[in-house]
């Protein structure tokens, strides 16, 4: 039985280990945790044109932008899906919010368009946006709070493997004071 989001998923050309692996990997690296990644992903995935030739960019300009801008990831993936998704209107969307395409760009965009070639309409879109804000999530990661942030990342996923290691005796052991406290 295939649900909603395993058809998403495969809409876009990925599985989920694949975006779990790519999340973890960008957590390593940045300020963001992975579950925040994650949750970019899956909203991401909801903008139908983005395929998996250009999700993995994707996703990380816009963690370069919201890490640039100072907004949430839901922010810029939203701005970033939407270029994505309908590139020629796209741009001026972007440009609402400070992202300028040079003329000539935004010409390569719509003839991309005109002949079908979203993806290649797309990476256009990203390699401005990596001009722009391109390694900004990366150096946040190395500073002071960005290393602190990377270890306060670690220890969660520390103690979430912790807690699912843990979690049936733990559970057995509620289960048993339960009873016993039902009993007295």
């Amino acid at each position: 039985l295939e649900t909603k989001k395993t058809k998403i998923l495969i809409d876009a050309g990925l599985t989920a280990k694949e975006l779990t692996n790519m999340a973890s990997a960008l957590q390593k690296q940045t300020r963001f945790g992975d579950e925040a990644i994650i949750n970019a992903q899956s909203l991401l995935l909801t903008f139908t044109k983005v395929g998996k030739d250009v999700f993995p960019d994707a996703i990380e300009t816009i963690l370069n932008m919201s890490e640039a801008m100072g907004q949430d990831l839901q922010q810029g993936v939203i701005q970033v899906g939407k270029a994505l998704n309908d590139p020629v209107l796209g741009v001026t969307a972007l440009r609402r919010v400070g992202v300028q395409l040079s003329k000539q760009q935004e010409q390569q965009v719509k003839d991309f368009v005109k002949v079908g070639d979203v993806a290649a309409a797309q990476k256009i879109i990203l390699g401005e946006l990596e001009t722009q804000f391109g390694g900004v999530a990366k150096a946040a990661g190395e500073t002071l709070a960005g290393s602190l942030d990377k270890m306060r990342n670690a220890t969660g996923d520390a103690a979430e493997s912790l807690g699912q290691a843990l979690g049936p005796a733990i559970i057995g052991v509620a289960g048993f004071f339960t009873d016993a406290a039902i009993a007295a």
